[in-house]
């Protein structure tokens, strides 16, 4: 079982926060479920640690859910502290982003990597359940995240969206952001994707690999246009994934 198993039956809120927008929802944790339609307000920008704790805030308060809180955050995070900043501003390094929250909140928080909370909940939910060996999830959005599992074990923070592709980060030439940016082809972005897969499967020869992010919702445009050896499959909660895999790790206080 992929993430705590103290969290199963509870309905507790879950937190994503992302590069343009900030979302949350009531979660039930047994089944991943939202119980109530998510919320969201848009990430300020500057995206600093005090601005986003704000506007989480404000969100927890429009949920009006009680109890702990589930937030991610897209930066490595180890115990709590954000190591880097990924699409969020600079000063979140080194900042311990579960005291500033549960401070703005009143709340007991805590913060985990957002696409590790993706990728607990569809590898307890979702596209990954019940599959053993690794199991690599990507998620394409402002940038491009990722989780690695063995036999069901999350490896944290591992970050391989910043694996050196085409001259640069990869996400800053595979993310679904590049596409609408670059104003792609769905055919000229799946070939990027696919390059960006077939690195993945040089390194880490997974068996099993889960795309995900909003853009997962329109799969059928570009993951048939897509080679690879590993098989590729959409991830199934699209993006409410970040949401229940958040719920999953809050506190059970």
């Amino acid at each position: 079982m992929v993430g705590p198993e103290s969290t199963e039956g509870r309905v507790v809120v879950g937190i994503d926060i992302g590069g343009s927008g900030i979302k949350g929802a009531p979660v039930d944790t047994s089944t991943g479920h939202l119980t109530r339609e998510r919320i969201r307000l848009l990430t300020p920008h500057p995206a600093t640690p005090q601005a986003v704790a704000g506007t989480v805030a404000e969100l927890v308060e429009q949920i009006g859910h009680p109890g702990p809180l589930g937030v991610t955050l897209p930066a490595v995070v180890q115990h709590g502290v954000a190591r880097t900043a990924a699409n969020i501003d600079g000063g979140w390094v080194d900042t311990d982003a579960a005291g500033l929250l549960a401070s703005a909140t009143g709340r007991q928080v805590a913060v985990i990597n957002d696409a590790d909370a993706a990728g607990v909940a569809e590898m307890r939910f979702g596209a990954g359940r019940g599959v053993d060996g690794v199991v690599v999830m990507v998620t394409l959005g402002t940038g491009i995240g990722s989780a690695v599992f063995v036999d069901g074990r999350l490896v944290p923070n591992t970050e391989l969206g910043h694996l050196h592709l085409h001259g640069g980060d990869a996400e800053d030439y595979a993310a679904a952001s590049v596409r609408e940016e670059e104003d792609l082809g769905w055919k000229e972005w799946a070939r990027r994707v696919e390059r960006y897969l077939q690195l993945l499967e040089r390194l880490l020869w997974p068996d099993l690999i889960i795309v995900g992010g909003g853009v997962s919702k329109h799969a059928e445009r570009f993951l048939p246009r897509i080679e690879t050896r590993t098989t590729v499959v959409p991830a199934e909660m699209h993006n409410d994934a970040g949401i229940a895999g958040a719920a999953i790790f809050a506190p059970a206080g």
